[in-house]
């Protein structure tokens, strides 16, 4: 049997990158992924791939920055699939390169909003599933940025580290609800959004599909990393 069969999995940022491969590796242990992302046509793009392979994929489009699009989501995956056992928190980018001292509010919210505030929400709404499940796996993904200083990448880093903080504290509340929760940071990928990268992001979702499957007695609010 696959890591995840009969296994429901919603991964966010899933039309490119990191969250594309995640989302075709999860699929391809037994899940049925939910893939979630501001473009339709990339989401499909994703899907096509992954139902090709005999895999099971649900197509939604929605800004995880949303609270309301975020609670439609949750009720249109309940819907379809009856269920979620493991969310991926990807959605995120490191935004406009500024300076504190130059930067405006408009870049700031962008950047928190899209790496912290929608692991928040999105968490936030599954929650209540997955405790009255007594099951969830859930992975946000993380940098190393959280923990090094690089100009220019002040609202990114402060994200990721209030990132951390928060999943940290999400692990240590639900413990006792069969939810585990860690974060992952995969290195420095080629992507679409970081085209200088160096790996490839199939290179490091073996990782996160350990994660989202998880035994009843592992790990819990830790930080794995791509290299290490």
């Amino acid at each position: 049997m696959s890591l995840l069969t009969n296994r429901v999995a919603i991964v966010t940022g899933a039309g490119t990158g990191l969250g594309r491969a995640a989302a075709i590796r999860l699929a391809a242990e037994g899940a049925e992924v939910v893939l979630v992302g501001r473009r339709q046509e990339k989401l499909e793009e994703v899907a096509q791939i992954i139902e090709q392979t005999n895999g099971r994929a649900i197509v939604y489009a929605a800004d995880v920055t949303n609270p309301d699009e975020v609670e439609r989501l949750r009720d249109h995956v309940l819907a379809q699939a009856g269920r979620v056992d493991v969310l991926i928190n990807n959605a995120g980018g490191t935004g406009t390169y500024s300076t504190i001292h130059d930067m405006d509010f408009e870049v700031w919210d962008q950047v928190i909003r899209l790496n912290l505030y929608s692991s928040f929400i999105v968490t936030h709404a599954f929650l209540p599933v997955m405790r009255k499940q007594q099951y969830g796996r859930i992975v946000s993904i993380t940098s190393a940025m959280a923990n090094f200083v690089y100009a220019g990448l002040g609202a990114y880093s402060a994200a990721k580290a209030g990132l951390e903080g928060l999943m940290r504290t999400v692990a240590d509340e639900e413990k006792d609800s069969g939810i585990l929760v860690n974060m992952f940071d995969p290195g420095n990928l080629k992507t679409e959004q970081n085209p200088y990268g160096e790996g490839d992001p199939a290179s490091v979702v073996d990782t996160i599909a350990d994660l989202a499957s998880l035994p009843e007695n592992g790990s819990n609010g830790q930080v794995f990393r791509a290299n290490e």
